[in-house]
């Protein structure tokens, strides 16, 4: 594929970043939409950034112009004063308008693994939703569904790691057997690019190599880190609870409901093929010194 203009939404955040920094490598013009207008940008003078202009759809539209591809990792983790799922749906319904009206000719969408338009879980039922409108839209798109994501600047892993580290015991939400499938960030960041080049329209399930049992993820991560911590089962609300009042102290959310949910439900595994090749197991023994030295903080990513 020759050299084009694709936008990147947040690529001063995280997975938006791996996708963006391989886009620039491989020669295209790229751009970005964020929120984020006052954050370090990684990319110097390589990345435009433009604001989302979500209350004014003509001057996204506008900023769009001229855009091959669009890559769109725009969402939010959790239900917030000043942002929400249901804000985050409406908000892409506008995004996915103004890239029609601007002529965008492909859309690679990243969304979750098991998203369903009937789940009483808030986060997985916005995500099928804005699955629907990618697809009502009529624009070219390829939507990949990741379970949880990996690599430098990650937050579940790391903080993982972290509280590893720091703590006696090691607590999992009821007996740990559910099971996730993490991908290295930048096999999502590679498929993405990939994808790019497509004009079909098609649905995947971006997984990397390795499955875990939760249980087993924090026992693993513990003995590449070189710590011995029990892993404990914990009942669900009293670990939930326990969550929120370690949250108030570090000034974050460190777990929803939703996400335990899910997890305990089985939503971030599928019955796929890999579409990563990074081992979690791998990466983490290479950055076992750095890994959980320090919490990552969603909060104050945002910097709200």
């Amino acid at each position: 594929m020759n050299s084009s203009t694709q936008a990147v939404t947040g690529a001063f955040g995280y997975s938006g970043r791996y996708i963006a920094g391989r886009l620039v490598d491989a020669g295209h013009q790229v751009i970005t939409l964020t929120n984020s207008l006052h954050h370090r940008n990684p990319f110097g003078d390589r990345v435009r950034a433009h604001p989302f202009n979500f209350d004014d759809p003509a001057r996204l539209a506008a900023s769009l112009e001229g855009v091959d591809v669009l890559h769109n990792t725009y969402w939010v983790r959790f239900n917030h004063p000043e942002f929400s799922f249901a804000e985050a749906v409406k908000n892409s319904r506008i995004l996915f308008d103004a890239a029609a009206e601007a002529g965008v000719r492909r859309v690679v969408h990243i969304s979750i693994t098991n998203p369903s338009l009937d789940s009483d879980l808030e986060y997985f039922r916005g995500k099928a939703e804005v699955e629907a409108a990618l697809r009502d839209s009529g624009l070219a798109h390829s939507i990949l569904r990741p379970a949880v994501l990996f690599g430098g600047g990650d937050i579940l892993i790391n903080n993982i790691a972290w509280f590893l580290r720091r703590f006696p015991i090691f607590a999992v939400f009821g007996d740990g057997t559910y099971r996730l499938q993490p991908i290295f960030v930048d096999d999502l960041a590679r498929l993405a690019v990939e994808h790019s080049r497509r004009d079909d329209n098609v649905t995947i399930d971006a997984i990397g190599p390795e499955t875990f049992t939760y249980r087993q993820l924090a026992a693993t991560l513990a003995d590449i880190l070189g710590v011995r911590r029990p892993i404990v089962s914990v009942p669900p609300m009293m670990g939930y609870y326990l969550a929120v009042a370690l949250s108030k102290l570090i000034g974050d959310v460190i777990v929803t409901r939703d996400e335990i949910e899910g997890l305990m439900r089985g939503l971030l595994h599928v019955e796929s093929s890999a579409a990563g090749t990074t081992r979690l197991t791998d990466w983490a023994a290479r950055n076992a010194p750095k890994l959980g030295t320090r919490y990552a903080s969603e909060l104050a990513r945002r910097a709200i």
